[in-house]
């Protein structure tokens, strides 16, 4: 279908790679879309934990109109570009997690991932029978099993961890849906710390959806926070929807457009903003982007590396199909955020 109007493109300093860096085709197992990953350094390598939706095709979706199964997939490399060796067996599985919770769980998506004092946690999105519910999860160092340690009440998603303990407390980003607010649909940015990663408060509102000049739609957080010497560098997600656009992608009609956007959070109290770039970070404007896949025009980052040299990788999933990279500098970020 090509780029929407209007018309946005990434930030010039960002380069993104002319093909996607994982996708369905280099699954070992059922495989249909592989895309919003969390990413991280471990023990010399990086590693991926992936989406997997599964067990369905275009035609199937259309009559059933979701997809049977997701698991959650687990992938190494030795540069974080290329060469990424997919394990065999998934982390975790929505038709083992279905039995294991008597129904109540039906799956597990949307990873995020990041490493606290030496210890790879995961931030999940749990789909329950009472609603969306955001997980903290420990994993064990051979990314093997996952031991969850706290779920939040419906509806909340999209949460990130801080990489480290601020002022002796654990912080969190997170999206609460709040559906009968004064704004009837307003999905935001929030911040939560908790001394133990169980038990989450003192949660501030940072970010109105409504203060990006790009979007005219919901927001939420999107990759871990990165740290740097002028405060947390951070990535989040926005929608722009226009009900003319036409079918851009599977269903009959997909007529949201998503974003990747850049903040800057301040050191000591991550809840206040202190940098904002006003334009797209990141915006569909390649072919795998805008004229491929099961929802086209769609970009929501979920994993962000800052390089010893300076580089910053970006991942993120495109068209709800394909997991990608994007690089940039660091300091070409921070002015983007200061400027």
């Amino acid at each position: 279908m090509g780029v929407v109007t209007p018309i946005y493109k990434s930030a010039p300093c960002i380069k993104k790679l002319e093909k996607p860096i994982l996708t369905a085709a280099d699954m070992p197992y059922d495989s249909v879309l592989v895309f919003n990953a969390g990413v991280n350094k471990f023990n010399g390598k990086y590693v991926m934990v992936f989406r997997n939706d599964y067990g369905t095709d275009p035609e199937r979706f259309l009559r059933e109109r979701c997809f049977p199964s997701t698991s959650l997939g687990v992938a190494f490399s030795d540069n974080g570009i290329d060469n990424w060796e997919v394990r065999e067996i998934p982390l975790m599985d929505s038709n083992i997690t279905k039995a294991e919770t008597n129904d109540q769980i039906h799956r597990f998506y949307d990873p995020r991932l990041t490493i606290i004092e030496g210890k790879p946690y995961l931030c999940l999105a749990a789909d329950c029978k009472r609603g969306i519910r955001g997980c903290v999860a420990e994993v064990d160092d051979n990314f093997e099993k996952v031991n969850v340690l706290s779920m939040s009440a419906p509806n909340n998603r999209n949460m990130c961890l801080f990489p480290e303990k601020i002022n002796g407390m654990y912080y969190r980003l997170e999206r609460p849906m709040a559906m009968y607010s004064d704004d009837a649909y307003c999905f935001d940015v929030w911040c939560s710390n908790s001394p133990d990663l169980k038990y989450w408060g003192d949660t501030k509102h940072m970010l109105r959806h409504d203060k990006m000049p790009y979007t005219n739609d919901k927001m939420g957080p999107a990759a871990p926070p990165v740290k740097t010497e002028k405060g947390w560098l951070t990535t989040f997600h926005c929608v722009d929807e226009d009900p003319t656009r036409g079918k851009n992608g599977w269903e009959p009609k997909w007529t949201a457009r998503y974003f990747g956007g850049l903040m800057l959070l301040d050191l000591e109290d991550p809840s206040k903003v202190i940098g904002m770039y006003k334009e797209p970070l990141l915006a569909p404007d390649m072919p795998y982007e805008t004229d491929e896949g099961f929802r086209q025009n769609v970009i929501f980052p979920g994993g962000m590396i800052l390089e010893d040299s300076g580089e910053v990788k970006i991942y993120y999933g495109a068209s709800d199909t394909y997991e990608c990279v994007a690089t940039a500098d660091v300091n070409d970020l921070l002015k983007l955020c200061l400027d």
